[in-house]
């Protein structure tokens, strides 16, 4: 058995990463720069080697690279079990971001909204089949 762990380049992940933690409940549980590793450039002693973050039940990782580019293959989907919590992190997450589908209930019986996040990055918030 395997298990996906998503790992967000960025432009400044410690931005994103608390961002990520605000809007989900989360926290930045270890990170380390390129201070880190040696041999490392002064230049780059400060920005994110590798940083971990756990949030809404999923552990993340995030990392500084550039430029960034995002691509329009994949979404990230977190599926919530209740209304409450799906629709705080649609809204948080799409606070300086985009709404593509606005979160309402689908013919499907979840609740479901898609957004582009102000890091370019587009996640799809829902409930659990049945959830309230």
């Amino acid at each position: 058995m395997a298990k996906i762990t998503p790992y967000l380049y960025s432009a400044n992940a410690r931005e994103q990463a608390g961002f990520y933690a605000r809007a989900l409940d989360g926290e930045i549980v270890s990170l380390q720069t390129f201070a880190d590793m040696p041999g490392n450039r002064p230049e780059d002693r400060d920005r994110v080697m590798h940083l971990v973050l756990q949030a809404a039940g999923v552990t993340f990782f995030l990392a500084d690279a550039g430029p960034v580019e995002r691509g329009n293959g994949l979404d990230l989907t977190l599926e919530f079990e209740t209304e409450d919590a799906a629709r705080q992190a649609f809204d948080r997450l799409a606070e300086g971001g985009r709404v593509l589908m606005p979160f309402e209930r689908m013919f499907w019986g979840s609740l479901f909204g898609r957004l582009t996040d102000p890091f370019g990055v587009r996640w799809q918030i829902a409930t659990a089949p049945g959830g309230q």
